[in-house]
């Protein structure tokens, strides 16, 4: 069995690093938002929703699904979610009656607010090792990151190993 191309001698592969930090991460802030009754998944959301409405922004589900890589079916079930607990307004959208616009409520913009610091906290622990989130390291590694997401996934880009 042939190895992939430029593949470590030894030692866990990139994508394995990913999974582990982002189930980390995961883990760490559905425990920090857990006290405001929030999961990472909601938390995703309102922080999302609460940074689009400052920048004058009401998003659709879609729009919102698209954002935050979250499957769209999931966004409308966490949307409605949120709506029952008072902390979003779900609106169809006159010109596309298909669509159903997104706004947080006073509460929850409220508690959107609280949400991010103490994720801004947390990410600030987290990333200690890198300086920080100011650090210079923190800002190569969100770099590094976006070209990693800015990456097309296709059939295209398949890896697909040699048979020798």
């Amino acid at each position: 069995m042939s190895k992939a191309p430029n593949a470590p001698k030894s030692g866990p592969t990139p994508g394995f690093l990913v999974w582990r930090l982002s189930l980390k991460w995961r883990v760490a802030v559905d425990r920090a938002v857990a006290p405001l009754g929030l999961t990472h998944a909601k938390y995703s959301l309102v922080s999302s929703l609460y940074g689009m409405q400052r920048a004058g922004r009401r998003p659709s589900q879609r729009e919102l699904a698209d954002h935050t890589g979250l499957e769209p079916l999931y966004v409308s079930k966490l949307a409605r979610t949120l709506e029952a607990d008072g902390l979003v307004e779900r609106v169809r959208d006159e010109v596309d009656t298909r669509a159903v616009r997104l706004a947080l409520t006073e509460r929850g913009s409220e508690m959107a607010q609280q949400a991010i610091e103490l994720v801004q906290g947390l990410h600030e622990q987290l990333l200690a090792p890198l300086g920080g989130l100011a650090g210079e390291r923190t800002g190569a590694f969100v770099a590094e990151l976006t070209a990693l997401l800015d990456v097309p996934i296709g059939i295209d880009n398949a890896y697909e190993p040699n048979e020798e």
